[in-house]
């Protein structure tokens, strides 16, 4: 197993007992993933219905997707206010946000009253410019916010923001109190457990491999099945093997490294809190510390797969590893003696707009998707479980009718025009951010073609 959380939280808790379907069951509601998304989905409908039998089917292992293999970032939507606004209103928008934002702090208090170590850290999140022309990228944003009376974001010296996140290379940088980091596949693990403290039935390695939309839905393993009222399908990337979503999502790689334990050397250069830290790019790099000295550290490079075709691309040591490294090094030149120890790689399932979205597959009235998070899922997974919840029960309220469950999502262009597009779009971005890192304009041609991009984790008024 190459996922250095999942390894990580296996030393601390013991490998967890997994059940496999190998029979034909019936229930009231299937729910394909047990990761974040899909397991609030079931501990939602057990909290309002607990009578109801709830089974989750799940590839692999709970906690072995996305949801333990991201950088643990528990993050609000305040940073994406603007395309929540151009989607649904000021109204809804501000609700969406807030409800984000306190979702951090439920994290922080499932954790605490169910006893899951999962090193919950409300050290707020630092969103950086690494070059020249990404200063002041924030600023748009933040001067709509305040014309509602909404400041998440702080101001920092450069000087406060170079001791904040450890290096001076970070030239300038906001600040948001409400958001925490966490070790993911603890987190995922604990979600699990009180699923089933519930009486939510999970059935692990066992993959969908058809699902039949007839009347009474059917979810078909390589073992069994499971033919329920209602099915969630909660499968992060790997929903996009469905027509209906496939060109509303682009799956694309974001990759980590984790150094070795180095506690005393990251204390020297002032990195002691939780703090999560992104910079301004499309090429994110985004990195923390964690409790045991180490620095976690990602980029999103954009390994595209071809009509969503997750396959075995995003398993494993990342292939990209030497990349993401020279950006660590690039940072943190003074943590040269600092050695990286794993690499991973994982999918992440990207919208037109960044923002996640909710429905029924087809229209089917029994099937429902919730899909589309782009890298920012630990928290706004706690909202999606809200909204998957109150549609599977068929109730009529805010989250049922939230501005997030829409039809008209915006598509990418059929393949295999989005693949050979993507791949100009990224060069084009390589080259727009190898030249503003040398404080040098790219030419207009370049900047055309980059801004094609879809949003990303952070927006930007260049997008």
């Amino acid at each position: 197993m190459d996922n250095f959380w999942l390894k990580q939280a296996f030393d601390r808790l013991g490998r967890p007992h997994v059940k496999s379907l190998s029979t034909h069951i019936t229930a009231d509601v299937t729910i394909v993933g047990g990761g974040y998304l899909g397991l609030w989905t079931a501990i939602r409908i057990k909290e309002h219905s607990p009578s109801l039998k709830v089974v989750i089917v799940e590839r692999d292992v709970c906690g072995a997707g996305a949801s333990g293999r991201n950088g643990g970032f528990v993050t609000s939507y305040w940073a994406k206010y603007l395309s929540l606004h151009k989607l649904c209103g000021t109204d809804e928008a501000r609700r969406i946000a807030k409800s984000s934002a306190e979702a951090v702090l439920e994290i922080g208090t499932f954790c605490r009253e169910n006893g899951i170590d999962a090193d919950f850290r409300a050290d707020g999140w630092l969103w950086t410019a690494t070059s020249a022309q990404q200063i002041g990228c924030w600023n748009d944003l933040i001067s709509q916010l305040a014309e509602h009376n909404v400041r998440p974001f702080e101001f920092l010296e450069p000087a406060q923001v170079a001791q904040l996140g450890g290096t001076d290379r970070n030239l300038a940088g906001v600040f948001e109190p409400d958001a925490a980091t966490v070790q993911p596949a603890i987190l995922a693990l604990g979600l699990r457990s009180h699923a089933q403290k519930l009486g939510v039935t999970i059935y692990e390695h066992s993959p969908m491999i058809r699902l039949e939309r007839t009347r009474t839905p059917k979810v078909v393993t390589r073992k069994g099945s499971v033919m329920s009222k209602k099915v969630v399908l909660a499968m992060n990337a790997w929903g996009a093997q469905f027509s209906y979503l496939r060109r509303k999502v682009a799956i694309v790689s974001s990759d980590m490294i984790a150094t070795t334990a180095s506690p005393d050397k990251l204390n020297s250069i002032g990195l002691r809190t939780g703090v999560a830290i992104c910079d301004s790019r499309m090429f994110l790099n985004y990195y923390r510390n964690t409790p045991d000295g180490r620095i976690v550290f990602g980029k999103s490079l954009g390994h595209f797969a071809f009509a969503g075709q997750v396959a075995d691309h995003y398993e494993g040591p990342s292939p990209r590893a030497d990349e993401v490294e020279e950006s660590f090094r690039q940072l943190y030149p003074m943590l040269n003696g600092v050695d990286v120890e794993s690499s991973w790689t994982g999918p992440i399932d990207r919208s037109v707009d960044g923002l996640p979205f909710f429905g029924r597959l087809d229209h089917n009235p029994n099937i429902y998707f919730g899909i589309g998070f782009s890298g920012q899922g630990v928290g706004p997974t706690v909202l999606g479980g809200r909204i998957l919840a109150s549609l599977t029960l068929d109730e009529a309220d805010e989250w049922s009718c939230c501005g997030l469950v829409r039809d008209d999502v915006e598509k990418f262009p059929v393949e295999p025009f989005r693949y050979v597009g993507s791949l100009v779009v990224r060069e084009a971005l390589r080259r727009k951010e190898e030249l503003e890192d040398r404080a040098l304009r790219p030419d207009r041609l370049t900047l055309a073609i980059a801004n094609l991009a879809p949003v990303g984790y952070v927006p930007s008024t260049r997008n």
